[in-house]
């Protein structure tokens, strides 16, 4: 989800989708498979296999992504898949992971500061993900947006520190206990380093948590999750590694957050890229060896990888839809060839499978008015060139070790 520069404050509020419809899915089931040594040297049953009994997705992308030990999937809410029968099964076919869109951020979870914890959506989101075979990553613990309109735009800022302790660590205290065993891994701390405004580890000092509770409380964070669910894949999730002129400075920020992360042996397992791509100038400004060799140095460090929130904004290019079809698909091909070589790559998740839902068009519209077109499958739920891209890239990369 982009944050503090380039594609900056989503407001996540879908104006039509915010109704509650019938429950999807069933009920949860426990997780199977066998254990992983994560960095500190403990046993984790599998967070990526499915149960006994359980439906299993059954696409093209899945089962490619699949062979090579790569999890693929893509992002949902409720507001997506419950009024839509159409997308629902699409949904349900093509994606073997879901990430929570909407339905843990604080605008359902806690829609004002009195508000007590709702469940309710993120109860539905969880059991629509258990009831198709999708082991799901929950977004997210530690993040400074999502609030909604029930909140003041600098209310975090106004904190004191134990009232903001309080509200951070009671929230992910409860929330984790809630959801333990029943999702496989947890965003813990979204966009929380930074380029430019950061401190020695490379933490951003303009977050709030950070302003009103200090630098440890990423730590903190880590730590609170780990002891609540101690069977989930924790990451830390961040943007802006792929271009732009800051992209250096942001991808030596995240190592120095790591490396202070793993001497103070928080239990930080995996690195979530959210890979928001811009095809305009891609292929010029992609540096494709910097950016091998930032996956390695993350690897180095005994962390995997989630490529967590792909999509391509199509702006540069001419609204004529098969050019600009053809020119994101590029965009795809050329990332996931660099990304893909890395074994530690373990997930790739797109932010939506369908145009039908993407907040580029909310949020970002095209100046020209053309419909954007970011995702595998376009708003009659067919497969783009951009799925093809990706289909392929799956199919020409390495194979590794599963999650």
């Amino acid at each position: 989800m982009a944050g503090h520069e380039g594609l900056r404050r989503r407001s996540f509020i879908k104006a039509g989708g915010l109704g509650a419809a019938a429950l999807l899915g069933g009920g949860a089931s426990a997780f199977t498979g066998t254990a992983w040594a994560a960095p500190s040297g403990r046993l984790h049953r599998s967070p990526l296999s499915g149960g006994p009994g359980q439906a299993a997705p059954s696409g093209r992308l899945h089962r490619a992504a699949l062979a090579k030990g790569i999890r693929y999937g893509s992002s949902a809410a409720t507001w997506q898949v419950q009024p839509d029968a159409g997308y629902a099964a699409l949904y349900a076919r093509e994606s073997g992971m879901l990430l929570t869109e909407d339905d843990l951020l604080w605008y359902r979870l806690k829609p004002t500061p009195d508000a007590p914890l709702d469940f309710g959506y993120g109860d539905q989101i969880v059991s629509f993900a258990t009831g198709n075979g999708q082991p799901v990553l929950a977004a997210h613990l530690v993040w400074d947006e999502g609030l909604g309109e029930g909140w003041e735009p600098d209310a975090l800022f106004g904190l004191g520190r134990r009232e903001a302790r309080e509200l951070l660590f009671g929230t992910i205290r409860r929330e984790v206990a809630h959801y333990a065993g029943r999702v496989r891994a947890w965003v813990v701390a979204n966009e929380v380093t930074d380029g430019e405004d950061k401190d020695a580890d490379g933490f951003w000092t303009a977050e709030p948590w950070y302003q009103t509770i200090g630098p440890g409380y990423v730590e903190e964070a880590f730590r609170l999750a780990h002891r609540c669910d101690p069977g989930a894949l924790l990451l830390i999730n961040e943007f802006g590694f792929e271009t732009g002129p800051d992209a250096p400075a942001r991808r030596r920020s995240m190592l120095k957050a790591i490396d202070h992360l793993r001497s103070r042996n928080v239990p930080v397992h995996a690195l979530g890229i959210q890979a928001h791509l811009n095809a305009d100038g891609f292929a010029q400004s992609f540096d494709a060896p910097a950016y091998r060799a930032f996956l390695s140095a993350v690897a180095a460090r005994g962390l995997s990888v989630f490529i967590t929130e792909m999509d391509v904004q199509d702006d540069g290019l001419d609204a004529d839809i098969p050019s600009r079809d053809a020119a994101v698909a590029e965009v795809y091909a050329r990332y996931l060839s660099v990304a893909l070589r890395e074994p530690a790559v373990k997930v790739v998740l797109n932010f939506g499978l369908s145009d039908r839902y993407t907040w580029l068009q909310e949020d970002y519209p095209r100046p020209d008015g053309a419909a954007r077109r970011p995702l595998p499958f376009d708003q009659d739920l067919q497969p783009k060139p951009a799925y093809a891209a990706i289909l392929r890239a799956f199919q020409r990369a390495p194979a590794r070790p599963p999650l």
